[in-house]
């Protein structure tokens, strides 16, 4: 089966397509002006969904071999990710009642936003209420992903200035977001659980306490 990247490989050939389907039509490529993707718009919008596909195939990918740690003794709330209704590529990642959105929230913008699920704490429009009127939510953290062409019409992302993969961005955000949403469960065993814990990675690093 082809990996992510030979997947990313295939569908970047897509051009090759246009030329031959414009080379066996070329009166009426050249009218209606084909596959010469010039509009800059329209590259960036392609671009952008694209990049999301992306980023949800790791997301997906890593919640699938996070969850499969959690079974037996370690088990622990696993990872979910959800389709956005009403939106082309649009996202969510969920635990813990904490979610990660990933959404195109304007020409060439990918917004990737944490926020706190509150079960029946509703403001009046429906929206989550926020830490001002639910001291338990957290405040709503998002950083942004900007979109730029290069010289051959190619799109590239970046974050914080800097050009960024999609895998990338991925493994930083999940990293992130498995932090963010860890139990705070208190241990009943108290300070020998913990010392146990500290042991038990320390043996898998080849060390001993």
């Amino acid at each position: 089966m082809a990996s992510l990247g030979d997947g990313k490989q295939i569908q970047s050939q897509g051009w090759i397509h246009e030329l031959a389907r414009a080379e066996m039509h070329p009166d009426a490529e050249r009218i209606l002006h084909l596959g010469t993707g010039t509009d800059p718009q329209q590259i960036i919008e392609e671009s952008t969904i694209d990049f999301i596909d992306e980023m949800r195939s790791y997301f997906s990918e890593f919640a699938k071999s996070f969850n499969g740690y959690s079974e037996g003794g370690s088990r622990f709330q696993e990872v979910k990710v959800y389709s956005i209704a009403s939106s082309a590529a649009d996202f969510m990642v969920f635990r813990n009642q904490i979610k990660l959105v990933v959404s195109n929230v304007a020409h060439g913008v990918i917004q990737i936003a944490f926020a706190h699920h509150v079960r029946g704490a509703l403001d009046v429009n429906g929206q989550t209420m926020g830490p001002e009127k639910n001291p338990q939510a957290p405040e709503a953290k998002s950083q942004d992903l900007m979109a730029g062409i290069g010289p051959f019409r190619d799109v590239y992302w970046t974050y914080k200035g800097e050009k960024v993969t999609a895998a990338q961005v991925a493994r930083y955000f999940f990293s992130e977001f498995i932090r963010a949403t860890r139990d705070s469960r208190k241990s009943k065993a108290g300070n020998q659980a913990l010392l146990e814990q500290i042991k038990t990675l320390l043996q898998e690093k080849g060390l001993d306490l």
